[in-house]
């Protein structure tokens, strides 16, 4: 059994962890505050250019952009999203897993899979395991800007071009609340989420300025930059809530590793002083 001194010495260890985990519970809960406002803002951007393109698409059927086609599936493109740091439970491991399942769903059917890494995680896991990486990028920040990630999505989507990926999909933790980041993987190409249906009973459209042509080419590749950038700013505000959990558990996982230690340190210091008075007891007999 260790002495009371090693015992106090643990009590004092868990304290300063303690202090450091509530400090990285807090940083993470301002952090992730900020990220949701954000991902919010993004959220009805992504919405509102996605019915542009579909008033576009609905008023132009003679012409059909390249994104909008399907395609033979030959080779298929993920954008994996993780995270630069750890300390986040799950969050990274139930998307790879996610991610797997799809690569062995593939393989079967001789499609190859290629991918597209950011963050030092992915980019850690998937360069052990895949090597059809086309491009990766870390440390891209809790504030990413859209020109840090232009050469990854510029690299994909000439990749998507060249026929060398037939489909193109954009994995991700979504943010639902606080407690609950889902792992997503969502198709990106070709685009899928152009519903046109309704927007044909709407007697209004647009005046376009050239042309609709060139008009929907530039919309639909802000589209897909903007598309790709939100899912960065939700895996970013999943990740902060993750940590913040997290950090939370190993606080209060503290406090009880505190409490059964104190209880031990108690026994042991109770048991010092009854082998000290039985001492001099026995002391005292012999005299």
């Amino acid at each position: 059994m260790p002495n009371s001194k090693e015992i106090h010495s643990k009590i004092g260890i868990v304290k300063n962890a303690q202090k450091i985990t509530k400090a990285m519970e807090m940083i993470a809960t301002f952090k992730m505050k900020k990220s949701k406002e954000h991902m919010i803002a993004g959220r009805h951007y992504i919405k509102f250019i996605s019915k542009v393109i579909s008033n576009i698409v609905s008023r132009n059927q003679q012409y059909m952009n390249p994104y909008l086609k399907k395609r033979n599936i030959y080779h298929v493109g993920y954008l994996v999203i993780s995270t630069d740091h750890g300390l986040c439970g799950c969050l990274n491991i139930n998307l790879f897993k996610k991610i797997l399942i799809e690569i062995e769903y593939w393989s079967q059917k001789n499609v190859k899979v290629h991918l597209a890494l950011i963050g030092a995680k992915a980019v850690s896991f998937f360069s052990s395991i895949n090597n059809h990486i086309i491009e990766q990028i870390t440390h891209i920040g809790d504030k990413p800007s859209l020109l840090s990630i232009s050469k990854l999505i510029t690299v994909m989507l000439k990749a998507y071009n060249d026929h060398r990926i037939d489909k193109l999909y954009v994995s991700s933790n979504k943010f639902i609340s606080s407690l609950v980041q889902k792992p997503c993987i969502v198709q990106l190409l070709p685009l899928l989420n152009i519903n046109c249906q309704e927007l044909k009973k709407t007697p209004w459209d647009y005046i376009y300025e050239p042309n609709s042509k060139i008009i929907l080419d530039i919309v639909i590749h802000r589209y897909l930059k903007s598309n790709i950038y939100q899912n960065i700013v939700e895996n970013i505000a999943s990740e902060q809530a993750a940590r913040m959990v997290a950090m939370k558990a190993a606080t209060d996982n503290g406090s009880h590793l505190i409490k059964d230690l104190k209880l031990v340190y108690n026994k042991t210091r109770q048991t010092n002083i009854t082998q000290e008075i039985t001492e001099i007891i026995t002391g005292t007999s012999i005299v």
